[in-house]
């Protein structure tokens, strides 16, 4: 499960990579991006700024509303369920990105393992995303089994699109982008860091 990762590269950097028009224009989208925080996507030709993770509404045992919470991933599995569907079907989108982390690690001692893709910058990982009424424009990362490498970090890992993959995850009918959705078979770059998990501070 990917509940964090970095994004480098500025947003001219990255739309000039992506082919994409870059309408980030004022974006507060920083270097490490969390779940419920602002980052970057190539969606419908454009790199854009939104916010990590699809708002789930929760209610209190009273039945009072809560602060929505940010579903940051996607399921493989569950791209045909009914909170992702739609999404999955209509809204395709491109979340480039530096490194990912896994936290790694005793209970309350965990820390970070940064992955990446050895001598790529920045790479993509497949995403879907929809409008709010919470928070405007949102995404969700998709996940899914990890590949031989990955397994020793975590149980899943993002769905890494390689470029020649790119224009079918977007553009594809679902059952085409459906079989993207696979681990990664190059090699990654697993760094494992004293970084304590829990920081806010890059």
């Amino acid at each position: 499960m990917c509940n964090l990762y970095r994004m480098s590269k500025s947003s001219a950097e990255v739309a000039r990579l992506f082919g994409a028009t870059d309408d980030s224009a004022g974006s507060n989208a920083g270097e490490f991006v969390y779940p419920g925080y602002p980052g970057l996507v190539v969606a419908e030709g454009r790199l854009r700024t939104m916010a990590w993770g699809f708002p789930l509404v929760l209610k209190g045992k009273h039945g009072q509303p809560l602060k929505p919470k940010p579903v940051n991933n996607t399921r493989s599995d569950k791209l045909e369920s009914g909170f992702w569907r739609s999404s999955f079907e209509h809204r395709r989108c491109l979340i480039p990105l530096t490194a990912f982390a896994e936290a790694e690690g005793p209970r309350g001692g965990k820390t970070r393992t940064w992955i990446s893709l050895p001598g790529h910058d920045v790479f993509c990982c497949a995403g879907i995303w929809r409008d709010s009424d919470e928070w405007g424009p949102v995404y969700s990362m998709v996940i899914t089994e990890p590949s031989e490498q990955m397994r020793s970090v975590h149980n899943r890992m993002p769905v890494i699109l390689p470029p020649a993959a790119h224009r079918p995850w977007l553009e594809s009918e679902p059952a085409g982008a459906r079989v993207l959705c696979v681990p990664y078979p190059g090699q990654l770059s697993i760094e494992r860091t004293d970084q304590p998990w829990a920081s806010r501070h890059g």
